[in-house]
Parts: structure tokens; C-alpha cells; sequence
């Protein structure tokens, strides 16, 4: 006996079985286009092409889901491809970012004359609430810095990572790019290569060049160096892991964080947060906004200046805890 009658057996209500969504087409040309542009045209990263790929085609899924070609989509769906965003769940950041890709996409299609109008130009982008970066203290930066014990290869490694990292602003992905040739302990230079390959060359502080020179000399470097190089690009890489390879990104936020572990600072310790902290330290200390945006290497001064903020707000924070007339002891 089977089927229904087998489910009747068994004491059940027969269950109809799932309807599928029929699987998504692959993306329409135009979006690969528009890919292969970002790629080839702007020199984005293999990274930021993964996500537009990503948000692109979660976006197409909906599209085709509701019977909708790119060119049927209108300033309504894209509104409406927003509250589907939203109602999964997402972070207004992850909502804005989603959205990034959408309106490039059709931006692209207009001005490459694949489409007669952009439907996103009538759309508000969705607002991302502003958020400050969380620096270390300059104590804290101490005890993470201290934490790092030792004089062996390893430890010689990691102190100079984690100086380079504060002492320069450097992403982990710029830090762990960086080769030979990008270093000029001499000069007190390092060339870093940034998002879409931009490149900038800022200075190398004292404890951060003697920290590299320290891990560069016999004893530190050459420790890790292997006899054979694995990979062509790894001889040049800076940074190595204890397999003799080029230092990835993950590996290197890892040591970060587990020195900052032993700095007691736990969940405080972000991948950028050593990037927040040279920024916001600049900035209390007098640095010139100009010249923080320089070494972070943002493309506007609007995102540099929300680190005058935070300076503001220690400002104010220091004149409430330390004036014997301030806000907090006032008479109301």
C-alpha cells in the first residue's frame, strides 16, 4: 500500500508535497557586462566583485520570482526590492550595500545606452544610522603592544604587524600586500595599495620602523623564509606565516586578536579598530584633517570627518570629568 493510503495507515493527514520555486536563469548579459566593467574599468577588487556578484543576483532572483526583466523594473519594484530586504531581517548597512550594486547596475545599463532610463535615480537610497568607529585608548594600545612578548621569529612578526597597523592606519589586506620593495626603512616610507588599487605612501613612525627593521633583520624574517618559495609572490611578501607563505588576512587578524586577548580587551578588538585608533590619536593630538585623510586614504574628507567626533566627544568627556565648573557639576 502506498502513497495516500499508506499516510491514512500511519494515522496522518496526507501532506501535499513542497512546491519548489523553479530554479533563477543565470544573470542577464547586461549584469555580467556591468561586472566585467567594474573589473576591467575600475580596477575593483576580486573581493568587491564577489559581493556585487552576490547582491546582484539575489536581487535578479527576485526579479524573475515576479515575472520581471531588468527593463520592466521600476522606481515601485525597487521600493518594494527594499521592504523585501528589509522584512528578511537585514542590517540597514547590508540593505544600503544590496542597494549599491542595484543602482550602479542600472547607472551602468543608462549610460552604456543598454536601457532608455535608470529607475533608481527616483529612489531615496536607504539611510545607514551613523555610527562611530570604537578606538583604544592610547593605554590600551600600550597593553596591546606589551602583550606581544618575546624576541623569537614569531614574536618579532607580530610586534611589527601590529605597529605597522597603528603606526600607518594600513587595512589588514593593505598590511598584508605589502612587499619588499614597498618598505623604505631608510627614508621612514612604506607604499601601501588600498581599494581598487589606489596607491599611497605615508609615513613609517619610529617604533613602527624599528619594529620592521627588527623583524627584517637576521632572526626574524629569514627564520620563516623557506628554502623554496611555494608561490612566486610569497619571496616579496613582507609578512609571513610559520608555513613560509605570504601572511593572509585572516591569519593576521588572528594574531591581533589574540594578542589583544591577552591585553584583556576581548570583543573590542575589530579588524580596524588599530585604523580607527591611529586616526582618532592623530586628531586628538593636533594632526591636521587633510593629512589624516592622506594616510587613511579615503577618497572623501565627509569620512574622514567622523573621527573629529569622536575627538569632540573625548573633548567634551575630559572637560565634564576634569573642570571644577563643568556641565556635570553645574547647580540646575
Amino acid at each position: 500500500m502506498g502513497g495516500r493510503a499508506a499516510l491514512v495507515t500511519a494515522g496522518r493527514e496526507p501532506v501535499e508535497p513542497a512546491v519548489e520555486d523553479p530554479p533563477v536563469p543565470p544573470l542577464p548579459l547586461d549584469v555580467e557586462e556591468f561586472l566585467t566593467w567594474l573589473s576591467a574599468e575600475r580596477g575593483r577588487s576580486a573581493n568587491t566583485l564577489a559581493a556585487y556578484r552576490r547582491d546582484l543576483r539575489a536581487f535578479w532572483a527576485w526579479s524573475w520570482h515576479r515575472g520581471l526583466g531588468l527593463d520592466a523594473v521600476g522606481p515601485g519594484e525597487l521600493d518594494a526590492y527594499v521592504g523585501h530586504l528589509r522584512g528578511r531581517g537585514l542590517a540597514p548597512s547590508s540593505v544600503a550595500r544590496a542597494m549599491v550594486a542595484v543602482r550602479s547596475l542600472y547607472r551602468f545599463r543608462t549610460e552604456e545606452g543598454l536601457a532608455d532610463n535608470d529607475p533608481s535615480a527616483a529612489v531615496e537610497s536607504p539611510r545607514v544610522p551613523a555610527g562611530l568607529p570604537k578606538a583604544l585608548t592610547e593605554a590600551e594600545i600600550g597593553a596591546l603592544l606589551d602583550a606581544v612578548t618575546g624576541d623569537d621569529a614569531v614574536a618579532r612578526r607580530d610586534r611589527a604587524l601590529v605597529e605597522v597597523l597603528y603606526g600607518t592606519g594600513a587595512r589588514i589586506s593593505e598590511a598584508c600586500g605589502l612587499r619588499l620593495g614597498d618598505v623604505d626603512l631608510d627614508g621612514s616610507l612604506v607604499r601601501l595599495f588600498g581599494k581598487g588599487a589606489k596607491e599611497r605612501v605615508v609615513p613609517l613612525g619610529r617604533m613602527a620602523r624599528l619594529a620592521l627593521a627588527d623583524w627584517l633583520a637576521p632572526g626574524g624574517r629569514p627564520e620563516m623564509a623557506p628554502e623554496q618559495w611555494k608561490r612566486r609572490g610569497d619571496a616579496e611578501a613582507v609578512f609571513l606565516n610559520q608555513r613560509g607563505g605570504r601572511l593572509g588576512r585572516q591569519g593576521a587578524w588572528s594574531i591581533v586578536r589574540g594578542h589583544g586577548d591577552a591585553a584583556g580587551l576581548g570583543e573590542r578588538l575589530t579588524p580596524h579598530v588599530l585604523r580607527h585608533s591611529c586616526a582618532t590619536h592623530m586628531l586628538d593630538h593636533g594632526a591636521d584633517i587633510r593629512a589624516v585623510q592622506e594616510l587613511l586614504g579615503h577618497a572623501s574628507i565627509s569620512t574622514t570627518q567622523v573621527y573629529t567626533l569622536i575627538s569632540t566627544d573625548r573633548l567634551f568627556a575630559a572637560y565634564d570629568a576634569a573642570h571644577p565648573r563643568a556641565r556635570r557639576g553645574a547647580p540646575s
